[in-house]
């Protein structure tokens, strides 16, 4: 089945659990990535190395495994005290040979932040048989490089600008969540109500589920529900639906807000496609019938 199929009726969702793959990804070894906490004036003083007007090498300095087809690739920063310059929510792109002469251009969300981590960054790319950017970069041997433009700013967020958000991601759509809800979580005064809705296709699939189970349980404004429509160890199938939406959903306000990112099927079904130029587009799917306002919805 596929991970979004607008005919099905049934708006079941579990919160599945396994190892805590990630941990041992984020751990004290030296080997592995780390996170260190620092302020938000420590890293607002702490030198930028990206640009959004060029294109910058920056060498791949670790990959590690974190699914059967996802992959953590860290990359390093000019110094150790250099920081990304990335507001939140906020993207990068990508830049790698073409087979035709022509780059290929791709855009990813970091999962580092500069409030967390200096002198690196680290990038969770699922690497598809036909992805030609994921293909490149999992191909790149320690030290060689990868060209980064950006940040490219999304949403400008501030804590509280809403009294609640809802996100709705797809597979590797998760990053650009993660990227808020850490935000959100770090600030004792952002009372924003956090609803994650994550669907993906096996319990294998899920990314940053550690992670994400962790900011749940530590912070109360935080709900994480996974969703999961080809079930491999006897849990329940569950999909994002219109009536599921219906279910869990606040009623269109200006104190919402939606954010949508995954594939082209997810966004379909739930929020419509973005234009070609990657622009929101006109709000479709799910989210219209449900009397959403195209204001009111975010597509990642």
């Amino acid at each position: 089945a596929s991970l979004m199929t607008a005919a099905l009726a049934s708006g079941v969702y579990v919160h599945t659990q396994k190892p805590a793959f990630f941990s041992s990804v984020f751990s004290s070894e030296s080997s592995s990535p780390s996170l260190s906490f620092m302020s938000s004036a420590s890293a607002a003083s702490a030198p930028s190395a990206f640009s959004p007007a060029e294109f910058r090498a920056f060498p791949l300095v670790m990959k590690q495994q974190i699914t059967h087809d996802t992959n953590l690739y860290r990359f390093a920063l000019p110094s150790s005290q250099h920081v990304m310059g990335m507001p939140v929510a906020s993207c990068v792109v990508t830049k790698a040979p073409g087979e035709d002469g022509k780059p290929v251009i791709r855009p990813y969300t970091p999962v580092s932040s500069d409030a967390e981590d200096r002198g690196h960054f680290d990038l969770i790319i699922k690497v598809y048989p036909d992805g030609k950017m994921g293909q490149h970069i999992d191909t790149l041997r320690l030290g060689e490089s990868l060209e980064v433009k950006g940040p490219f700013t999304k949403l400008a967020y501030a804590p509280n600008m809403h009294r609640q958000i809802v996100m709705l991601a797809g597979g590797s759509g998760i990053t650009p969540m993660y990227q808020v809800l850490k935000e959100i979580a770090r600030n004792p005064a952002d009372k924003t109500k956090a609803l994650l809705l994550f669907a993906n296709r096996t319990e294998d699939d899920v990314i940053l589920q550690s992670e994400l189970d962790k900011l749940a349980a530590e912070h109360d404004n935080i709900t994480v529900k996974y969703l999961i429509s080809a079930p491999k160890r006897g849990t329940p199938r569950g999909y994002i639906t219109e009536q599921l939406l219906k279910t869990e959903l606040p009623p269109p306000s200006e104190d919402a807000m939606v954010f949508v990112c995954g594939p082209e099927s997810f966004y379909k079904a739930i929020s419509g496609l973005k234009n070609p130029d990657k622009s929101q587009g006109e709000l479709d799917g799910y989210l219209k019938k449900l009397g959403f306002a195209k204001e009111q919805v975010l597509k990642f």
